[in-house]
C-alpha cells in the first residue's frame, strides 16, 4: 500500500482513500469498484494509493476482440508471476483459473491486490467475462480473507448494471463501491496551486465554467500562459486536445451513444431544465429506455436531477451540468471553427457574458454544501429544489409566470429563495430588479401557499453593492464562500 507521503500528493479524495484503506485493513476479502466519468482520475487515485504495487493488474482494451483481450491478460500474468512462457487461454474461465493458481502461490499473511482497469471494455459480446468473474470471486476470492479485487471503468452504467445491481452470481457481492466525482472549486484551486499556478479565485471560477473540475483537463493547462490563452489553446486550435475530446467522450462511456447525445443536446437547448415528460415528448424515447439513459447520464455527472418544490413525486427537473459539454456545444460546435483564435477575439462578447450568467447558476447548484455552510444551516435538515409557475394558456388577465432555480427548504420553517448572479464586480440591485424579486416572492407564496418565512438569498461573485434597494437581500453568499 502507498506510503503517507505518496497519499498526500493526491488532491482531495480523502473519503475515497479512507475506503481503500479500510479494505486493506479488513478481515475479509474485498471486491471494490471505482467508477466515475471519463478523465475524472479513477486510475490515478488507485495507482497513487497503492503506489503501483499490485500482485496483478490488467487494463482492458477498447474495441478489441476477446482473443486479443485474453492475450493481453496472459502477457500481464506472465509478467507478474514471472512465468518462463506466456500462457494461452481459450476463454475467460481459463484465464481466471490461472490467476487463482498464481495468487495461491503468494504469501498468505498479507492482502493480495488485484486491479482490473477499464473492465467494461473487457466484456465483449459472447465473451462470458462476467460469468467467469463471478466464478472467480464467488467460488474462490470471497471464500478467502486476503484478496482485494479493485475493478474500475469509465462506463459507469456497465459498472452499476453488471456489478453493483447484478441479479445473478455477483448479486450483493460488491463489498465497496467508490464513486469518484469531479473536483470542487476548492480542490481545483489546490490542484492548480500544486502545479505552480497563481490565478485568482475569479479566474479559477471562469476556468471551472469552461471545463469543470476534471483533473485530466486541468493537467493540460500551461502555467506560463494566461487563462484566456490556455482556453484558446486547448479548445480552438485545429485538432486541439479539448476540441477532439468531445467525439470520444460519450462513445467511450455509453453503448449506443447516439441517443445519449440526442438528450444531451436537447437539454443544452433548455437551460432551465426539462421534466421527464418533456424529454419524452421531444425525443420520442419512452419507458425504461429513457429512464436508463437519464439515470446513466446522472451517474456520470453529465446531468443533475432535482425535484420541483411542492411536487417531489412528479415533475423532476433534469438539467445538463457537465461544464465541458456545455462549453463545447456553446462555443465549439456552433462557432466558426476555422478561427483558431476565436476565444481571444470574443471572450468579452455578449454571448460569453450570457453563458457566464447561466453557467454560474450551475456552479452554485453543484456547490450546495458550501452554500448551506455559509448560511449556517449545514446542521439543519434541508432539501434543494427548483420552482416554476406557468400560467394557463387560456388566462386572460395577463398573469405572469415565475421561476426560481434554487429553493432551499429548511427544517427550521425557513425557505431560502436564491438569486444567482455572475458579475465582474459587486452586483448592483436596481429599482426594477428589486420589484421583480419582490413580485417573484409574492407569486411563490400565493401559489405554494407556504406559511414558512421566505428569505431572498443572493449568491454572487463579489457580493452585493451597497444601495437603496438592498433591503430585498436577506442573505449573501459570495464566490469566496463557494471555494470553502
Amino acid at each position: 500500500m502507498a506510503t503517507n507521503k505518496k497519499q498526500q500528493k493526491i488532491i482531495g479524495r480523502e473519503m475515497e482513500m479512507a475506503e481503500l484503506r479500510r479494505c486493506m485493513e479488513s478481515d475479509r476479502s474485498e471486491f471494490v469498484i471505482v467508477y466515475g466519468r471519463r478523465r475524472v482520475g479513477k486510475t490515478f487515485l488507485v495507482d497513487r494509493f497503492f503506489d503501483g504495487e499490485y500482485d496483478f493488474s490488467f487494463v482492458g482494451r477498447n474495441n478489441q476482440a476477446m482473443a486479443k483481450q485474453l492475450r493481453a491478460f496472459a502477457k500481464s500474468l506472465k509478467k507478474h508471476a514471472a512465468m518462463p512462457k506466456q500462457p494461452v487461454f481459450g476463454d475467460w474461465f481459463d484465464a481466471f483459473d490461472a490467476l487463482e493458481t498464481y495468487l495461491e502461490s503468494l504469501d498468505e499473511d498479507r492482502k493480495k491486490v488485484v486491479f482490473i482497469d477499464e473492465m467494461p471494455w473487457i466484456d465483449t459480446p459472447q465473451s462470458e467475462f462476467v460469468e467467469a468473474l463471478e466464478g472467480f470471486w464467488n467460488a474462490w476470492g470471497a471464500r478467502r480473507n486476503d484478496i482485494v479485487l479493485v475493478a474500475s471503468g469509465s462506463a459507469s452504467s456497465w459498472m452499476m448494471d453488471k456489478l453493483v445491481k447484478n441479479p445473478g452470481g455477483l448479486h450483493a457481492r460488491i463489498t465497496n463501491n467508490i464513486y469518484v466525482r469531479p473536483f470542487t472549486l476548492r480542490e481545483t484551486e489546490e490542484y492548480l496551486e500544486s502545479r505552480g499556478f497563481s490565478w485568482s479565485k475569479y479566474q479559477i471560477l471562469q476556468l471551472y465554467m469552461s471545463m469543470g473540475g476534471i483533473p485530466f483537463y486541468l493537467s493540460l493547462l500551461d502555467p506560463s500562459k494566461t487563462l484566456i490563452n490556455n482556453i484558446n489553446h486547448l479548445f480552438f486550435r485545429k485538432n486541439s486536445e479539448l476540441k477532439i475530446e468531445f467525439d470520444e467522450l460519450y462513445t467511450a462511456i455509453f453503448t449506443n451513444s447516439g441517443k445519449y447525445l440526442d438528450i444531451v443536446k436537447l437539454l443544452n437547448n433548455h437551460k432551465e431544465g426539462m421534466t421527464y415528460s418533456e424529454v419524452q415528448k421531444s425525443t420520442g424515447i419512452t419507458g425504461s429506455r429513457l429512464t436508463t439513459i437519464l439515470n446513466n447520464l446522472e451517474r456520470c455527472d453529465f446531468v443533475l436531477s432535482y425535484s420541483q418544490f411542492g411536487n417531489k413525486s412528479k415533475g423532476t427537473i433534469y438539467r445538463l451540468v457537465d461544464f465541458y459539454t456545455l462549453f463545447y456545444l456553446k462555443f465549439i460546435e456552433s462557432s466558426d471553427t476555422k478561427d483558431e483564435e476565436w476565444w481571444l477575439h470574443n471572450y468579452n462578447s455578449r454571448s460569453v457574458a450570457s453563458w457566464q450568467g447561466t453557467t454560474f447558476e450551475l456552479v452554485c447548484l453543484t456547490h450546495l454544501p458550501q452554500i448551506r455552510r455559509k448560511l449556517g444551516i449545514d446542521g439543519i435538515s434541508t432539501s434543494a429544489s427548483s420552482w416554476r409557475y406557468v400560467p394557463r394558456p387560456q388566462s386572460s388577465d395577463g398573469e405572469e409566470g415565475a421561476q426560481i432555480d434554487l429553493v432551499i427548504d429548511r427544517g427550521d420553517q425557513v425557505i431560502n429563495l436564491c438569486e444567482m448572479k455572475f458579475s465582474t464586480e459587486e452586483y448592483i440591485i436596481t429599482s426594477e430588479y428589486e420589484k421583480k424579486v419582490r413580485h417573484r416572492i409574492q407569486i411563490f407564496r400565493e401559489k405554494t401557499k407556504t406559511r414558512k418565512s421566505l428569505v431572498s438569498t443572493f449568491v454572487t461573485t463579489f457580493g452585493v453593492a451597497n444601495g437603496i434597494h438592498n433591503g430585498i437581500v436577506g442573505n449573501e453568499v459570495t464566490m469566496e464562500d463557494l471555494f470553502k
